[in-house]
């Protein structure tokens, strides 16, 4: 503001403010974050510079002054009032070489105040805790503005006041936001945050994006993310995201995890323009998309269980309307039967009605022992496995080498290892066209596993009713099912079931 009360003091007040701006411009441009801040700075410390020695340009300075509270700490301004303010600003600026415009420059004071008021409401929440110094800034640029123009307006005839406040004003601003830039709080409040919000929830209800745009206060920007197997980004409704070209005058920002992109984010500021701030970003989304998948992967098996509950009790229903069939086929039909030759023994319509009446109970009687020994064999509950399986093995149409080394088990595992060796021999003899299979259940590191092995043509889909209803009953006892290829071809199933000690107080031995 040279001139102003004129003589050389005036003269050296004006060129040390002139220093400080460019030093600071020079010490923020060297910063990660400042660099276009810095720009805007040194631009100030010319027109100041121009303005001490020529004085139509007095107040040029003012523009980039403007420009420097109105954008900082990124250097770009993002709301529309803003954009107005600084246009307004370098028209004035200039305008003020031709011809003393206070008025204008009080209406430009409160323009400036109402700007960085809606550039500091408009930002979300978590930059706005380190918003505050460019506000304050702001604001006091526009108090010293008003307080010039009243001094004009009103005939206060305090030049040299005006002068010391004006000068120190802008000098003070400018350390005050160089400290502030330097010192990084803006970058580490930002990311202290969104790293709390993502790794310790999840995202809002604005989702990734949302939480970024709040965090960041960019509320243009847009994540893309990778995936492989279409080589390309999407964005979260899965469409594909066209990244901007350079002269687009957006940039874009890739996030790797293990040099393997995973997400992209496209902006419209220069907040990503520090290089720890894309360092913090980046992990805070490697460590949302981890948490991410994790909830995916949480809810697939969420809807893996009910599904297999399902089928759990799909499988209930259908076996008791097939035990019920074959009961009616079976006993039921016998016990008839029986009746009817009682009744005739009571008519004294036949003489050999007693003994087919024996005869028919004691067929009964061998049809329900057959039938409980498909529901549960009886060797199962006597002795094991080790007495069910050579049972089992022995009915097959075919050489089966057994080996088991197992003790008495909990009886639900038992009953599903003894299923599975039941079901896959079924199949076997049915499809397999096999002549030789091995069936081995030895303990594991975590319980017992059972292997059924044939030399048949293999090809077992293993999303068939029967195999699907043994992977429910062993995944039911947090145990794991699998199907696939023989060693030497044909087919292996495999299931292990873990095994501590069961309500009875057996384990392994």
């Amino acid at each position: 503001m040279s001139g102003v009360g004129g003589g050389t003091v005036a003269v050296l007040a004006d060129s040390t403010v002139g220093v400080i701006l460019l030093g600071c411009g020079l010490i923020a441009r060297r910063s990660r974050t400042g660099g276009r801040v810095g720009l805007i700075m040194i631009a100030a410390a010319g027109c100041w510079f121009l303005g001490t020695f020529v004085a139509p340009f007095l107040f040029l300075h003012r523009g980039p002054l403007v420009h420097l509270h109105i954008s900082y700490p990124t250097g770009r301004l993002r709301r529309p009032i803003a954009w107005i303010t600084v246009m307004i600003a370098y028209a004035v600026s200039l305008l003020e070489a031709v011809v003393r415009t206070p008025w204008l420059t009080l209406g430009l004071a409160v323009l400036v105040a109402a700007a960085a008021v809606d550039v500091f409401a408009r930002t979300s929440g978590r930059a706005r805790k380190a918003g505050w110094p460019a506000l304050i800034a702001a604001l006091t640029f526009a108090a010293v503005l008003a307080f010039s123009c009243a001094n004009l307006l009103l005939g206060w005839e305090a030049d040299r006041l005006v002068l010391f406040v004006y000068d120190t004003t802008i000098a003070v601003l400018a350390l005050v936001l160089t400290a502030d830039l330097r010192s990084g709080r803006w970058t580490d409040a930002t990311l202290s945050d969104l790293v709390t919000q993502l790794g310790g929830g999840g995202p809002g209800t604005g989702g990734l994006r949302g939480e970024l745009q709040q965090a960041l206060g960019d509320p243009t920007l847009v994540v893309g993310y990778w995936v492989p197997d279409q080589a390309q980004y999407v964005d979260e409704r899965g469409v594909p995201l066209a990244l901007p070209d350079a002269e687009d005058g957006r940039s874009t920002t890739t996030v790797t995890d293990g040099g393997e992109p995973i997400a992209v984010l496209v902006d419209d500021n220069a907040v990503l323009d520090d290089h720890k701030l894309v360092a913090g970003v980046s992990a805070a989304l490697n460590l949302a998309v981890a948490n991410a998948r994790m909830r995916a992967e949480v809810q697939a098996r969420v809807s893996a269980l009910a599904a297999s509950r399902r089928r759990i009790v799909e499988a209930a229903d259908a076996q008791r309307r097939a035990l019920e069939a074959e009961l009616a086929l079976g006993a039921e039909r016998r016990l008839g039967q029986v009746a009817r030759l009682v009744a005739d023994v009571q008519r004294g319509s036949s003489a050999d009605g007693l003994a087919d009446v024996v005869a028919e109970v004691r067929g009964a009687q061998m049809e329900l022992r057959e039938f409980a020994q498909g529901v549960r064999p009886s060797p199962l509950g006597s002795g094991g496995l080790s007495a069910a399986l050579p049972v089992l093995a022995a009915r097959a149409p075919l050489q089966v080498e057994l080996a088991v080394s197992v003790g008495r088990l909990p009886p639900a595992v038992e009953a599903a290892l003894f299923f599975v060796c039941s079901e896959a021999l079924t199949n076997i003899a049915k499809h397999a066209n096999a002549t030789r299979v091995q069936v081995t259940v030895e303990p594991c590191p975590v319980g017992v596993v059972t292997t059924v092995i044939d030399d048949g043509v293999g090809g077992a889909d293993p999303r068939g009713s029967g195999l699907r209803g043994l992977a429910d009953r062993v995944e039911a006892l947090n145990g794991h099912f699998a199907v696939g290829d023989g060693p030497g071809g044909g087919t292996l199933v495999l299931a292990r079931i873990p095994v501590g000690d069961g309500p009875d107080g057996r384990g392994l031995g």
